[in-house]
């Protein structure tokens, strides 16, 4: 098993994402033991020691599997990472009745590493009101020994990062980001690590094969991958790509089978980082995937000079790309819910007075006429 340094501890370069575990019936909250048991055990005896888990995950069932999981082993011999579930909104006055309730379920004395969960631009404002009082309640717990690392996850804009980090950036030890290489331009990833990294704030990495999409691709696009790695799969592509990013400490995997488990660990035994040569095939696999589903603008800005509306256009293409590409998902939802309605897509009103100055020839009124029917 790889190790990465963090602080003063060797953490594995792998950890084990507690979100998909194995499940009886399809049934997202009832999670098989016997089958997570067996993969924990393995993953403790390869030398995976971090696990991450969360309030919601498994319908409120994961926290609970994991405490009754690693329990036989010693405290010492784990890192358990939990999370303030900051994306519900509702529970922003209850951090200290959730916390606690998080220690009884994962049936142990304090978390190695907590976050807060999913910054994003639906919660942002949240979490830095004073009046819940987040931020000082978490520190409290690391003063008294019940968190050891403070940290959060974001699935938010940059603009929404850098309001998180100019306000809490001094106390965050670490950052979790989705990375993986359709992310790196498509979600702007990169971008995100630049940023993170100017707080001196190590990287964690979340979604590395896209819930599995990124083991799925088209043939020609295997083909590519194979050329240049006969034996590789296509889920170790993406674990050596996050093994080319100098800046990830640790990476998740919400691994959902045993046969998942091996592969994976078997990925983490030596480093193998791609060559440049790799990694630009990986970009252009990248382009040629996106290309196919979204709509191409630069951001160059010239359509919101002329929009009535003042709409932000360039980040709802973004976030209608995000959506189509991903055949729905909740991360444009989730940042649509911070919006007025007037600033929502079916408040254009289809003067097409953006579209006379677009470069890229972006029909963006049948776009917002599009999103607006997607998302009702």
């Amino acid at each position: 098993m790889i190790y990465s340094d963090f602080q003063n501890e060797k953490l594995s370069a792998l950890g084990m994402g507690c979100m998909r575990l194995p499940t009886i019936s399809g049934d997202d909250s009832k999670i098989d033991m016997e089958k997570s048991r067996e993969m924990i055990a393995y993953c403790m005896d390869k030398g995976i020691n971090y696990y991450d888990t969360a309030w919601g995950y498994h319908s409120g069932q994961s926290e609970i599997a994991m405490g009754e999981l690693l329990k036989r082993y010693p405290r010492e011999s784990f890192n358990l990472a939990s999370k303030f579930p900051g994306y519900d909104i509702s529970l922003m006055n209850k951090v200290e009745e959730i916390f606690e309730k998080q220690l009884k379920k994962c049936q142990v004395e304090y978390f190695d590493f907590y976050l807060f969960h999913n910054v994003c631009e639906m919660n942002i404002d949240g979490y830095l009101d004073p009046r819940y009082g987040i931020l000082d309640y978490l520190l409290k717990q690391k003063e008294n020994g019940r968190i050891r690392h403070l940290g959060f996850s974001c699935h938010g804009n940059l603009d929404t990062m850098k309001r998180f980090l100019d306000a809490y950036g001094e106390y965050m030890e670490f950052c979790q980001l989705q990375i993986n290489w359709l992310d790196w331009s498509f979600q702007n990833a990169k971008e995100k690590v630049k940023l993170v990294s100017s707080y001196n704030i190590p990287v964690w990495v979340m979604e590395p094969v896209r819930g599995g999409s990124l083991v799925n691709i088209a043939p020609v696009h295997q083909t590519m991958l194979r050329n240049l790695r006969p034996n590789a799969t296509n889920a170790e592509w993406a674990f050596r790509f996050i093994q080319s990013l100098p800046e990830v400490k640790l990476t998740l995997s919400g691994m959902s089978n045993f046969d998942q488990v091996k592969e994976n660990i078997a990925t983490y035994e030596e480093p193998e980082p791609l060559s440049e040569n790799e990694m630009n095939v990986l970009s252009e696999i990248s382009e040629a995937m996106i290309s196919k589903k979204t709509l191409p603008c630069t951001a160059c800005r010239y359509c919101t000079t002329h929009c009535p509306m003042e709409l932000n256009i360039p980040w709802l293409i973004e976030l209608y790309n995000e959506h189509v590409y991903s055949n729905g998902g909740f991360i444009t939802p989730m940042a649509l819910s911070a919006l007025p309605e007037n600033k929502m897509p079916s408040a254009c009103l289809g003067c097409r007075a953006c579209e006379a100055v677009c470069p890229q020839n972006i029909k963006i009124s049948e776009m917002m006429s599009d999103f607006s029917s997607r998302i009702k």
